[in-house]
């Protein structure tokens, strides 16, 4: 079966951006205007195609990112739109991961918000290039300048700006295209309303009624946003700078549309162009800049293979003649079983082949493959690289993963997840639902990998971690939803975690004897604080063989379990390293499991005599209030033990930054609603660990010991 799409006509981007920024309602009108969907389907109304989880119609935000394909002049776009809200970044890093470029929305009004930066250093952190639109340019306080200004300010991008907005707010016409210098005007918000193109002449303000000051300089300083356009996109290109220069006529647009492309592929430069998606204005210009703009997966760097340790040993280039090899970013359960999506990096796959799971070493055979539609699927016989597809009832294959020929065996470059901060207990309701709770909860974990799921060793209690209440209350309902089984959930519990902070060094021998071959063990160790975050190290120091070579795999193995259970509350020890320095062994007597016990004992009594802190998690919080409630909402975070970072503008309202411990933060939604009459809103993210007051670490042990 022939290549449907040829891969230089090929896009797979994501639409990324704060919660409420507008990114469901843009793709929305990419399924309308590409004639995907003959309805347009509203948020607020719970009717959006992407968002057809019932959770997500009930809130109106994206929990779980959703794939749909579309073409728009003769190319293919496999387009994924994101959540915005924190709890759900797991879901933007894994679909960055397989993205090949990425529409960052920002709202008009409030500007680049913290979940913007959040996934804009995601971006960075995969090299994936990117373009900017700037919604809501309709909206009562929409300020496009200032909107750029924040792009630079506080990511450190360097924007290429190729469209203005024609007035703002209720006054918000069109758009200036600076590649041609063409004014595109609206003067219907109705879904169908075709634009006009209008030449760019003096009188333009004066004829669509542009009065605001701020409308007015933008539409002034057309030429020299034009230059700047030409003189930043010309530096992609010596020769076509030089004809300039030697001219002084200006470049053709398919000269200017060829460098802003290699612009942006490379990173030079971020394009960024204004809009109003629910107004209906802007969309297709957005979806001619990706096609003309954004790559194709033959132009970004070809993905890197690594050896089991992760260290990378080669890459793969997509093209079909090559091996076959994809990797799992995802896997949902729904009505049509277990859904495994796969982005194809390499080669063509066809249904009833046996791939193999390179990361785990086994084989699974093709049954069905689907291309996705939100929450519909379609069968299709094979896939290709660059293709973005889901394998239907995968057994062995979980996120992360790489599939490939057994013939060809690589590993993916995988992905990194972060760390859960918040945890609640989770029992059934009934003794009957313990087996359906367990496997409800199995295929939860197993779909979104920031979830954890623990036994606790003395309460025999189900502890389920996340990355914050919303995540995990959502985690819950969907159990309810979709799995039909009722849940009793305890209160949220914080992860602490347990550190040292003085340098001790300690022997300890294990010695025991019950008849026949006893057991003997000596260990003399080192134990010392290391830098916040850096996590354990187990360093082997021994010379002049003290301590038998295969017997030392088994010391550092014995810390590696026994720093699990901390001295102070039970909580995982961090951020220290373990050094073997001298040791004793017996010929008869000695063994690898003499010397792990040896080495758990050694760090139970070194660890307490090394003053060891309890560690809290502090979370970034940013409040975004009316000015008038600015005290209280500084004082109720000063009351939380919170650190203030500092005061920004956003939009109409002000934006309060601070650190403060997440165990503080539990209600805290309440409280600011009622303090501020449902008028702020916040965002929480994790920063780090810091050491917890003794007041509050005396309670958390207290509170431990007598669970």
């Amino acid at each position: 079966m022939a290549r449907r799409t040829p891969l230089k006509d090929m896009r797979n981007i994501g639409i990324i951006a704060h919660v409420d920024a507008g990114k469901t309602t843009t793709t929305e009108r990419i399924l309308y205007y590409t004639g995907r969907s003959y309805k347009i389907g509203e948020v607020h109304d719970g009717a959006a195609t992407t968002d057809y989880m019932e959770q997500e119609q009930k809130r109106g935000i994206t929990i779980q990112s959703a794939a749909v394909t579309v073409f728009w002049k003769d190319h293919q776009i496999n387009v994924i739109d994101t959540p915005g809200h924190v709890d759900f970044t797991i879901e933007v890093n894994r679909s960055l991961r397989v993205l090949d470029g990425a529409v960052v929305v920002f709202d008009g009004v409030a500007g680049v918000e913290p979940q913007s930066e959040t996934n804009w250093r995601l971006a960075d952190n995969y090299n994936v290039p990117r373009m900017c639109y700037v919604n809501k340019m309709d909206r009562s306080g929409a300020n496009f300048r200032r909107c750029v200004d924040m792009i630079v300010n506080r990511l450190g991008a360097r924007p290429m700006i190729l469209s203005l907005p024609i007035g703002s707010e209720d006054n918000f016409r069109g758009l200036i295209d600076l590649v041609t210098m063409k004014a595109l005007v609206w003067f219907s918000d109705e879904k169908d309303a075709q634009w006009e193109e209008w030449e760019i002449t003096d009188d333009l303000a004066a004829k669509l009624k542009i009065e605001v000051k701020e409308d007015l300089d933008i539409l002034r300083d057309i030429p020299k946003y034009r230059q700047e356009l030409i003189d930043t996109a010309l530096e992609q290109d010596d020769a076509a700078m030089e004809a300039y220069l030697d001219s002084g006529e200006d470049p053709a647009v398919e000269v200017l549309r060829k460098c802003i492309r290699k612009g942006t592929v490379t990173g030079a430069f971020t394009p960024v162009i204004a809009g109003s998606s629910f107004k209906n204005k802007g969309v297709p210009q957005m979806l001619d800049a990706v096609v003309w703009y954004l790559p194709s997966p033959t132009d970004v760097e070809a993905i890197k293979v690594v050896d089991e340790e992760g260290e990378v040993v080669g890459e793969r280039h997509c093209d079909d003649d090559e091996p076959f090899a994809a990797l799992a970013f995802k896997v949902i359960n729904n009505q049509f079983g277990a859904l495994t999506f796969a982005r194809v990096y390499s080669g063509v796959a066809q249904k009833g082949m046996t791939l193999l799971n390179s990361t785990r070493g086994k084989r699974e055979r093709i049954g069905r493959m689907v291309e996705v539609y939100a929450k519909d699927t379609n069968a299709i016989e094979e896939c290709r690289a660059g293709d973005i597809i889901a394998f239907v009832s995968l057994a062995e294959t979980e996120t992360g993963d790489t599939l490939c020929d057994p013939a060809h065996p690589v590993i993916l470059e995988r992905m990194k997840f972060p760390d859960p901060v918040i945890s609640v207990s989770v029992e059934p309701k009934t003794k009957g639902d313990q087996e359906k709770l367990g496997a409800a909860l199995g295929k939860m974990v197993r779909a979104d990998p920031s979830l954890r799921l623990e036994l606790d060793k003395e309460t025999g209690q189900t502890i389920l971690r996340g990355m914050g209440e919303l995540h995990l209350e959502i985690t819950i309902d969907r159990i309810r939803t979709e799995f039909g089984v009722e849940a009793v959930v305890g209160r949220p519990q914080v992860a602490y975690r347990e550190t040292i902070t003085s340098k001790i060094e300690h022997i300890y021998t294990h010695k025991k004897q019950t008849g026949g071959s006893g057991q003997f063990a000596e260990v003399k160790m080192i134990f010392e604080p290391q830098e916040r975050g850096e996590g354990f190290k187990f360093v082997d120091a021994i010379v002049g063989g003290s301590v038998p070579r295969e017997y030392i795999p088994a010391v550092g193995g014995g810390i590696e379990v026994q720093k699990e259970d901390g001295v102070l509350a039970g909580f995982p020890t961090v951020d220290f390293k373990a050094t073997l320095i001298d040791g004793k062994y017996h010929d008869v007597d000695s063994s690898a499991l003499a010397f792990e016990i040896a080495a758990k004992a050694c760090f139970r009594e070194a660890i307490r005599r090394a003053n060891p802190v309890l560690l809290e998690p502090i979370m970034k919080v940013e409040v975004v209030t009316p000015e008038n409630h600015l005290g209280d909402v500084i004082g109720d975070l000063n009351r939380r033990r919170g650190l203030i970072l500092g005061q920004l503008e956003r939009g109409m309202n002000l934006a309060v930054e601070a650190h403060v411990p997440l165990s503080e933060m539990f209600g805290f939604i309440g409280d600011l609603r009622s303090m501020t009459s449902g008028r702020a809103t916040f965002t929480m993210e994790f920063s780090h660990y810091d050491p917890v007051p003794r007041n509050v670490a005396d309670e958390v042990i207290a509170s431990k010991a007598a669970a």
